[in-house]
């Protein structure tokens, strides 16, 4: 069952995709959304320094029939998730008791949306994927590459073999050597990733299933796999030019994991004898 996607996180998936007009309108309600709910739209276009017809624009990008459409959906979302009055999106170590609440608090939301848009009937699909493949290959380049990394070595170590890598063209060339039966999962928060993009490609043409992990499910990637898997971030709301956050797409690394341990078979005995292996190295 397909979950609804909030305000925020449609702003957060489009983002890259707004003109630079919209997208003060866009940093404005990610600063302020408490704020807009109570504006005009003649309010918001000059707070943000833009024009009515922009606000009019920005409105009918994400999705919503006009302003007072986006206001509701701003106000559902701040009500449902019952946010502090006293949380804010700043951080200063002038005030790290408070930033670290910030931090938190938008965090948590980054991951509740994450859960939220998993869809249960897909996720299953995929879990039998990832069981019976042969080999799962996880990509990833750039900022992502810890997230491949992380989940290949969680695979392993409960019998499912998988591969990760850190130089993008040994990926790709890894990519071509897949074949019915085995798997790709991609990694990447745009969804956009041109190198990303070419590997999915490949593992397509090679017959194996491929998987996304991305931001946005329209994105090129988000349309070209078999499966999706929708992360949210929070990021843009401290870093204006920089919105990755590893947090959603490891938790999605973290949920197929423990939906696996559950049912692979000897999953125990397999991690007691990699850790006995690797006791020796730890003081």
């Amino acid at each position: 069952m397909e979950k609804q996607q909030s305000v925020m996180d449609t702003i957060h998936i489009l983002y890259d995709t707004f003109f630079e007009q919209e997208k003060k309108i866009a940093n404005y309600i990610l600063q302020h959304h408490k704020d807009v709910v109570n504006m005009t739209i003649s309010e918001l276009s000059e707070a943000s320094g833009t024009s009515v017809a922009t606000v009019s624009r920005f409105c009918k990008k994400c999705n919503v029939d006009g302003f007072h459409h986006l206001k509701i959906g701003l106000a559902k979302e701040i009500v449902e998730n019952d946010l502090d009055m006293s949380v804010s999106n700043t951080i200063s170590r002038n005030d790290m008791a408070q930033s670290l609440q910030n931090i938190l608090a938008n965090k948590m939301e980054e991951l509740k949306q994450t859960v939220s848009l998993i869809d249960t009937e897909q996720l299953n699909k995929i879990l039998d994927c990832i069981q019976k493949a042969g080999v799962v290959q996880l990509v990833a380049v750039g900022n992502t590459i810890p997230a491949a990394l992380d989940g290949a070595f969680k695979f392993n170590e409960i019998g499912i073999r998988a591969v990760a890598g850190t130089i993008w063209e040994t990926q790709l060339a890894f990519s071509l050597s897949l074949k019915k039966g085995d798997v790709m999962i991609a990694i990447s928060n745009s969804g956009e990733s041109r190198q990303v993009v070419k590997m999915v490609k490949a593992a397509k043409k090679q017959g194996a299933t491929t998987i996304g992990i991305t931001n946005n499910p329209n994105s090129t990637i988000g349309s070209d796999v078999d499966y999706h898997i929708q992360t949210a971030t929070r990021e843009k709301l401290f870093l204006n030019e920089f919105c990755f956050s590893r947090v959603s797409a490891m938790t999605v690394i973290e949920i197929l994991y423990l939906f696996l341990v559950t049912e692979q078979d000897k999953c125990y005995e397999r991690l007691s004898a990699c850790e006995n292996l690797m006791a020796d190295e730890k003081l």
